[in-house]
């Protein structure tokens, strides 16, 4: 069976690895690290096809020691066991390097057969995972390890390396292989950063390409039949899934109407449409409130159209409810009141009620102050008396300040007149 392109076209020096320059250009940490030839424990973290296990391969190559390749989806403690009994042998004397892809998958026993052999050199760990190694990796592996993150790659970095493929595609078929720029922005501008899905996906345009006299065309037509769907990068129980819900729900924060809807595009087209109908709710509480009361209404009412409608036609008060949020004035005055009153609570734990805000009861002989003297606000002027309503030991406690939003401003005003006309 012949390799795919992706595994064939795998740089074989850090000069050739697409991308990653915040780590592996000239002077940064992780290319100093591997230039000095002493190897520590590592993790690399980030999304699929972005270069982890490519990096992880230049640095077996070149440190002169073992290599170990494990994967995490199947690996199990009888391997890890096997690594082990080869330290101390004659095909190990210049150390051993692990590389453990997927180390997320390892229970955390498996993570732990490694800490004593990792942590006196006996073998040098190299991981990589998809997930944030601070929730997936077992946090003393993670103490004896040096994380570097590695991003997705740009199109304009994907470019070179299509062409590339395109290249060696020819040569290994004997063919000429004809892909206009639009077909190569196509398909870097579709992968969604990911190396490795694009070397499959020129791999397949060959494939399905025009043959005339020796020569293979890609056309666009038959690229958009290959990728359909771009690769949006989404995971729902991975930080994908929480990293677009945070940037929608910065964008709408921030009243930038354009992103937030780039990134809800980008939640409907991966068809999780309940995590962004929650987020809207939420938005509409927490960050309009009492600016725009009416918007977590309206918020409501489009969520439950969007679920009653389904996909597609629930991108429609998708679209409304992310528009009417981010141009909405903003207040976070509740969410910082109930904030407040929370760990005010937590300070002074419950106190007694206001004896006249008590259900009406017996006050028993002997009691200080008899009857409830409850005042009731209906039968004042303007439906208000003043009366005390906290507990005594927090009766001057403020939690809620007043907005400097137009509906905010008139409620300050209104609770301002009934002051003046009780009295105070």
């Amino acid at each position: 069976m012949s390799a795919p392109l992706a595994d064939k076209i795998r740089p074989k020096t850090l000069a050739d690895v697409v991308g990653q320059e915040h780590i592996l250009a000239p002077g940064k940490p992780l290319r100093r690290i591997i230039e000095s030839g002493t190897v520590p424990n590592m993790i690399f973290y980030g999304p699929s096809g972005v270069g982890k296990t490519t990096v992880a391969r230049i640095i077996a190559e070149n440190c002169g020691m073992s290599l170990y390749k494990l994967n995490g989806t199947n690996a199990s403690l009888s391997d890890i066991k096997d690594v082990v009994a080869d330290i101390g042998t004659f095909g190990s004397e210049n150390g051993i390097l692990l590389y453990l892809d997927e180390i997320q998958y390892l229970n955390k026993k498996q993570q732990q057969s490694l800490l004593e052999y990792i942590e006196n050199g006996d073998i040098t760990l190299i991981a990589s995972t998809t997930e944030n190694p601070y929730f997936s990796v077992y946090n003393a592996v993670i103490s004896r390890s040096t994380v570097f993150e590695f991003k997705p790659v740009s199109a304009e970095q994907l470019i070179p390396a299509i062409k590339r493929a395109f290249r060696l595609i020819a040569e290994e078929q004997g063919v000429e292989v004809s892909a206009d720029d639009a077909v190569i922005n196509m398909i870097a501008y579709n992968c969604g950063g990911d190396v490795r899905k694009a070397m499959n996906t020129a791999e397949l345009a060959v494939i399905c390409g025009e043959t005339d006299n020796g020569t293979v065309t890609v056309t666009a037509d038959s690229l958009k039949l290959l990728a359909q769907r771009s690769n949006m990068r989404y995971d729902r129980d991975g930080d994908q899934h929480y990293d677009i819900l945070s940037a929608y729900h910065k964008s709408v924060r921030g009243s930038d109407e354009n992103a937030a809807l780039h990134y809800a595009a980008r939640l409907i087209e991966a068809g999780d449409i309940i995590s962004l109908c929650r987020r809207m709710l939420c938005i509409a509480a927490e960050d309009i409130g009492l600016a725009y009361p009416q918007a977590i209404v309206v918020t409501k009412a489009c969520v439950d159209s969007a679920l009653q409608l389904g996909l597609p036609e629930a991108k429609l008060p998708i679209a409304e409810a992310t528009i009417l949020l981010a141009t909405a004035p903003k207040s976070n005055s509740a969410c910082m009141a109930i904030d407040a009153a929370i760990t005010a609570l937590r300070d002074c734990d419950a106190l007694d009620f206001p004896r006249h805000l008590q259900n009406k009861h017996f006050d028993g002989k002997g009691a200080a102050v008899v009857g409830q003297h409850y005042k009731y606000p209906h039968n004042y002027p303007n439906h208000y008396v003043r009366q005390q309503y906290l507990p005594d030991a927090i009766k001057d406690h403020v939690y809620y300040e007043f907005g400097e939003n137009k509906q905010e401003q008139s409620a300050l005003m209104y609770r301002k007149k009934l002051l003046e006309e009780s009295g105070k």
